[in-house]
């Protein structure tokens, strides 16, 4: 090896020594060296076509496999193009770390073309937002950029590279820092204890599950609590499959705009114990109004600060031995299956009337229920923001952690299919479907292009009703009338075929099933429109408004 290297060289090397397999990204002039590097790596560069799809692939990569995915843009509007990934990712607890060429230090104290202040623009959005202010600080930044976003509670970090610190010359002898692995911590015996007393006492406690939970891989010791305690288990929509919902216990998931079957277990309960929940996940005004249940929080990090949130035990460590010591701690049972036994006949009744309907356009639970039966158990679908998310959160039963992804904390549009590409690649023995509103699918549809080029088989189907169908709904819901919610669509079949895909047209009830089955095993991207009756909205909601007592 020469005496020297360049620092992007370095930068690449760094990568590598972080388990890095994808980096997600657009090449600008000012990070040429650090794409070319990748060349001679273990890295593939997957080449998308807006930085924005960079940035929630990176962030469902990082969902689902616990290691922080990367994006990578140039300086400027390239950058700025991340941001709203990047904000997804934090508000979702997801690790992300971005990263992007800026302006050499030769001009960035004064005003020249493209200078963006990048670090203050990402600051409020990440967990560490930094430049790097020579190439031979890129080992520690890069190490604390890794370690800061995967460490509890993760979330995206930023690293801006100016252009003349990405080309220097650094001594070969410059390496990268060790991986140092954060080990769980204990949780303490006296706080499990005080759990205890309380759960000694309590009349109808019940469990509320995050994505934390997820990440923390607790879906056995999940299991063990109830079985042991007898206690009911509900998941946030983030948190849907690490509590199974076919487990006698499962209450299903809360998060819906109304007070619907599940909210009522949470009514008649004097304890909750919330697992792994993140108060952005859900808000705690709608299972605890009155602000007087005992509150059990079992998480990694501190419970935020809400009147509604009023910690009654803290216990702040590694969620599964939490839960195994919590559990073992206990010498009781609870009786209160009888409540969610009904909540799940109902929402199974719901499934099955719905997989009947015939109706054309087809019924949003016509469109539920046919997905789920194409799908297996470990299969991914990825539900994008918009009404699409409030049926397949609400109604699409789960089984194992991460099969149902939504963004819950900052609820973007448009993340589904460019998420979909990162979760093939992250899982690539299962099928994975992105469901997305044709609202949202054409914020992001030219990531299409990626997938075939990168040949990632995916399947997209897209709800279709030439409207922002979730707007429409809470307009009518609260204003009586809609307005300024349609648009036009292409030919979803002829642009899907455009860009290499197969694409496909239901145009009957009947039809669906088949055609995703069809289109699921497609030896490459399929498109699947769908016309959808989102009139079924209102009916839901008018509904579950009048429900006093479903039991």
């Amino acid at each position: 090896m020469s005496a020297q290297e360049d620092a992007a060289r370095l930068l690449v090397r760094t990568l590598e020594a972080e388990g890095v397999e994808y980096v997600f990204g657009i090449p600008g002039e000012e990070n040429i060296h650090f794409v070319d590097a990748l060349n001679d790596s273990s890295i593939r560069y997957v080449l998308v076509r807006h930085e924005q799809g960079a940035a929630f692939m990176a962030e469902i990569y990082g969902r689902l496999t616990g290691k922080a995915g990367v994006a990578s843009a140039t300086l400027g509007p390239g950058a700025i193009n991340l941001q709203l990934g990047v904000a997804d990712a934090t508000t979702n607890s997801t690790p992300v770390v971005a990263i992007s060429a800026q302006v050499g230090l030769d001009r960035i104290y004064k005003e020249s073309h493209q200078i963006v202040d990048l670090v203050s623009l990402f600051r409020p959005i990440t967990k560490w937002s930094e430049l790097a202010p020579r190439a031979e600080a890129l080992p520690e930044m890069v190490r604390k950029a890794f370690k800061t976003a995967q460490t509890e509670r993760p979330g995206a970090v930023y690293l801006a590279i100016p252009e003349d610190v990405e080309s220097a010359r650094v001594p070969a002898g410059l390496a990268p820092l060790p991986v140092n692995v954060v080990r769980p911590q204990e949780p303490s015996p006296s706080q499990v204890a005080r759990a205890a007393d309380v759960l000694a006492l309590a009349r109808r406690p019940i469990v509320l599950v995050g994505h934390g939970a997820t990440r923390q891989g607790a879906s056995a010791a999940l299991v063990y609590l109830s079985e042991r305690l007898g206690l009911p288990v509900a998941t946030t929509f983030n948190g849907k499959g690490v509590f199974p919902d076919d487990h006698r216990n499962a209450l299903g998931a809360v998060g819906f705009m109304r007070h619907d079957y599940v909210n009522f277990g949470f009514d008649e309960a004097d304890v909750l114990i919330t697992v792994g929940y993140e108060l952005q996940e859900f808000d705690p005004v709608k299972i605890n109004p009155s602000g007087d249940k005992k509150i059990i929080h079992i998480h990694p990090s501190p419970a935020e600060v809400d009147d509604h949130y009023a910690v009654e035990v803290g216990i702040q460590g590694d969620i599964p031995r939490s839960l195994y010591a919590l559990a073992d701690s206990v010498h009781r049972r609870f009786d209160v299956n009888g409540t969610g036994r009904r909540i799940r006949e109902l929402m199974r009744d719901e499934l099955a009337e719905g997989a009947a309907e015939e109706g054309f356009p087809l019924s949003p639970r016509r469109i539920v229920a046919d997905v789920r039966a194409a799908m297996g158990r470990e299969d991914i679908v990825l539900a994008d923001t918009g009404a699409v998310k409030m049926w397949m959160a609400r109604m699409y039963p789960t089984y194992e952690p991460n099969t149902l992804l939504v963004s819950n904390g900052l609820s973007s549009m448009g993340f589904a299919v460019p998420g979909a590409i990162a979760a093939k690649l992250a899982h690539p023995d299962r099928k994975v479907l992105a469901a997305t509103g044709d609202g949202a699918f054409l914020m992001n549809s030219q990531e299409l292009e990626t997938a075939v080029r990168e040949n990632v088989p995916i399947t997209v189907l897209i709800w279709d009703d030439s409207a922002y169908g979730l707007i429409g709904w809470k307009m009518e819901l609260d204003l009586g009338r809609s307005s300024h919610i349609a648009f036009g669509n292409p030919d979803f079949v002829k642009y899907a075929e455009s860009f290499g895909a197969h694409g496909y047209r239901v145009e009957s009830a009947a039809e669906l099933l088949p055609t995703l089955r069809k289109a699921l095993a497609d030896d490459g991207v399929s498109v699947v429109t769908v016309p959808v009756d989102y009139s079924h909205n209102l009916r839901l909601t008018d509904k579950l408004g009048e429900l006093t007592d479903p039991f």
